[in-house]
C-alpha cells in the first residue's frame, strides 16, 4: 500500500478511529493526531498545527454530515510523514467549502498538503503532514 507520502506502509502504520460525527468528539481525534505525530518526532508547533488542522476539518465535515453519522479517521504513519483521511456521509446536495475559503486557507497553511473529495454520499478530507526535520 502507498500513502499520498509516496512511502510504502503496512496496515501496523495504518490508525482507524471512528466517533459519532459530534463536535463533542473531536478532543478524540485531536489527541489521537497529537500521539501519533508525537510519536514521529515532530517538533512541538508542529504537532499543534497538525492538531488545529484536524479539527478545522472535521468542522467542515460535521456542518454537512448526514444525522446521526459516524466520523471516521485514518492516520498512516510513515518514517517522516502522517497522513489523516477523514470521511462522513453526508447530507443530499452537501458540498464542501471552496478552495478559496478561510477553511482551505487555515488547512494549507498548517499542512504540508491538503485535499478533499465528494462523491456517492460520502466526503473526505486528507491532510499530509511531513516532519520539518529528520532527527
Amino acid at each position: 500500500m502507498t500513502q499520498l507520502t509516496g512511502q510504502p506502509t503496512t496496515d501496523d502504520d495504518v490508525v482507524h478511529l471512528t466517533v459519532p460525527a459530534d463536535g463533542g468528539y473531536l478532543g478524540v481525534l485531536r489527541t489521537a493526531t497529537a500521539g501519533l505525530a508525537a510519536r514521529l518526532q515532530f517538533a512541538l508547533d508542529e504537532i499543534e498545527d497538525l492538531r488545529i488542522a484536524v479539527d478545522e476539518a472535521c468542522a467542515m465535515l460535521l456542518a454537512i454530515a448526514t444525522r446521526d453519522a459516524e466520523l471516521e479517521c485514518r492516520f498512516a504513519v510513515t518514517e517522516d510523514a502522517l497522513t489523516v483521511e477523514v470521511t462522513v456521509p453526508t447530507v443530499r446536495g452537501a458540498t464542501l467549502p471552496s478552495e478559496s475559503s478561510f477553511a482551505w486557507k487555515v488547512l494549507t497553511a498548517l499542512t504540508t498538503s491538503a485535499g478533499a473529495r465528494a462523491a456517492d454520499g460520502r466526503a473526505t478530507i486528507s491532510l499530509l503532514t511531513r516532519r520539518s526535520s529528520v532527527f
